[in-house]
């Protein structure tokens, strides 16, 4: 097993209120158990205007970021709806596409958000059809296996932590939980 010291450090941090002081005790954290966390974030970008030419060069700095570290510690934390961030998404395929570990946290408001079905039903409202199967407000199939996430990105996490916590954006438990998984993971 390969060891691990840089974990690239994903999900909706960044565009919190409080972003600088969330990602600085993530990076603390990390520092505390022996790993360098990589931000998406970290970047000096050449483009200063937002643009289509800012958004490719942050797009090949955060590839290149991910291709550098060893594993990655996603907060898979709902995003502006029932599932995580799309961005978060990518990140855990891409990371998976490379062969390198990754280990995600969710924060959730309370025990019945922990399985994504009632999350969707929250969002949108749900319905059994003639066959016993869910669907969504649309009309859709759910993913009915009683996990937190899509089950692809589920099962690709080594570890996916659910924490129901009122601070469902500054809980630290989950991403704590994650560090310990990696260093046994990785020792």
């Amino acid at each position: 097993m390969r060891r691990i010291t840089s974990l690239y450090l994903g999900g909706p941090d960044a565009a919190m209120p409080d972003a600088l002081m969330l990602m600085a005790n993530k990076r603390s954290l990390c520092a505390e158990k022996g790993f360098v966390g990589v931000f998406p974030e970290d970047s000096i970008l050449v483009e200063t205007d937002p643009s289509e030419a800012m958004a490719r060069e942050i797009y090949m700095d955060r590839v290149s970021r991910m291709r550098l570290a060893d594993a990655a510690i996603l907060n898979m934390t709902p995003w502006r709806g029932p599932n995580c961030s799309v961005s978060t998404a990518f990140e855990v395929g891409f990371m998976a596409a490379l062969g390198k570990p990754v280990f995600g946290y969710m924060n959730v408001q309370g025990e019945d958000e922990a399985e994504l079905r009632n999350r969707i039903e929250n969002e949108m409202g749900l319905e059994v059809d003639r066959q016993g199967v869910w669907r969504d407000g649309f009309g859709g199939l759910i993913e009915d296996f009683g996990l937190p996430e899509e089950l692809m990105l589920w099962a690709e996490a080594r570890r996916l932590f659910v924490i129901a916590t009122a601070d469902i954006y500054g809980d630290l438990a989950g991403f704590e939980l994650c560090l310990d998984a990696v260093k046994l993971y990785s020792d």
